[in-house]
C-alpha cells in the first residue's frame, strides 16, 4: 500500500484548489460532484490532495465542518486488494465503518475504518 490521498474538508473547494495549485505548483487532476459534495483532486506526484466541499447541510463532510471546521478529514491508502485490506483490519480488531467496499469518488471502490481504532485517524482504503 501507499498513501493515495489526504481528504480535506472545506467550505470552498474551488478557492482552496486555486490556492493550492499556486502554492504547491500542482494541477487539478479530477473534479466531480459526488454523494452531495464537490470533489477536487490535486495531483502531487504519486498521491493527491482531495478537497471535499458539501453541497448542502447534510452528509458526513457538512457534519465534520460543523463539528471541527476545515481541515484534514481522512487519509486514504491505495490497495489492489480492498477485500484483503478489510480482512486484515478485521483480523486486527479494527472496527470497520464499511464492512464491504462501496463506490467512491473517481469511480474507485472505497471502505473506511473507524478512527477510534486507528489512532484518531479516519482511514480509507481505495482500490483503483
Amino acid at each position: 500500500m501507499h498513501v493515495d490521498h489526504a481528504g480535506t474538508a472545506t467550505d470552498d473547494a474551488a478557492a482552496l484548489a486555486a490556492l493550492y495549485t499556486d502554492l504547491l505548483d500542482c494541477e487539478i487532476a479530477h473534479e466531480e460532484e459526488f454523494d452531495g459534495m464537490a470533489v477536487v483532486f490535486l495531483e502531487l506526484g504519486d498521491s493527491y490532495l482531495e478537497l471535499l466541499e458539501p453541497l448542502d447541510d447534510e452528509g458526513a463532510i457538512a457534519g465534520y465542518l460543523d463539528r471541527n471546521g476545515p481541515g484534514i478529514h481522512h487519509l486514504a491508502f491505495a490497495t489492489d486488494d480492498i477485500a484483503g485490506a478489510l480482512d486484515r483490519a478485521r483480523d486486527l480488531g479494527v472496527e470497520l465503518i464499511d464492512e464491504e467496499p462501496r463506490p467512491g469518488a473517481w469511480g474507485h471502490e472505497v471502505a473506511f475504518c473507524h478512527p477510534r481504532d486507528t489512532g484518531g485517524i479516519l482511514v480509507e482504503f481505495v482500490e483503483h
